[in-house]
């Protein structure tokens, strides 16, 4: 089988303690809008993407730290790819972990299903594939209440996922996001061994 690679580039996600004025500037900047705000996260796209940045706030998350501009806490938190199907993710998945590399969080947002790597420096990287089949019902979803009930996702297991696809089960009976319990605490590549 030949590899299967994303099919196109789609966010990054910044960690900063300047949220307020993180938004105001790349919805200056980009002409963006906010699909969705709480005090802890923000989602903003400038197209029919449901987002193309995000911001996690880290004085609402660790209003005791002081690292206003330290790299690796303030910063890039991660850039996501889009693979075309569940079948290429999970696929990419079972290749990837066939060569030693393998996920530090596999998590169902609702929006996608994802996949997040680090590379050797540690950096962060999200492989998914969008849950709706087109971008107005992927920012209905993030404008609804399973979305702000649970803007994190439910994590899931990528073996029991490609055994049931490659079992002949449909792509699209987990493609949306059925449960919203429990919130999966953030993972990043501190927790992966």
């Amino acid at each position: 089988m030949s590899r299967v690679r994303p099919e196109k580039f789609v966010h990054v996600v910044y960690r900063t303690r300047r949220f307020d004025a993180m938004l105001r500037w790349y919805a200056t900047v980009f002409d963006a809008r906010v699909q969705h705000q709480d005090p802890v996260l923000a989602f903003l796209t400038y197209d029919d993407e449901h987002h193309r940045f995000a911001f996690i706030n880290m004085a609402a998350l660790d209003p005791a730290g002081d690292q206003i501009d330290r790299t690796g806490v303030i910063g890039v938190d991660h850039v996501a790819y889009t693979y075309a199907t569940l079948r290429d993710l999970c696929e990419n998945y079972a290749q990837l972990k066939e060569l030693g590399i393998t996920p530090y969080w596999c998590i169902h947002h609702g929006v996608t299903v994802s996949m997040y790597y680090a590379d050797p420096d540690g950096n962060q990287m999200e492989f998914q594939v969008d849950s709706y089949a087109s971008n107005d019902e992927a920012n209905a979803f993030m404008r609804g209440p399973h979305f702000a009930e649970n803007p994190i996702g439910v994590e899931y297991d990528p073996d029991e996922l490609l055994a049931r696809l490659r079992g002949g089960e449909d792509a699209s009976t987990f493609l949306l996001r059925k449960i919203h319990q429990p919130v999966s605490p953030v993972r990043g590549t501190a927790s992966h061994p």
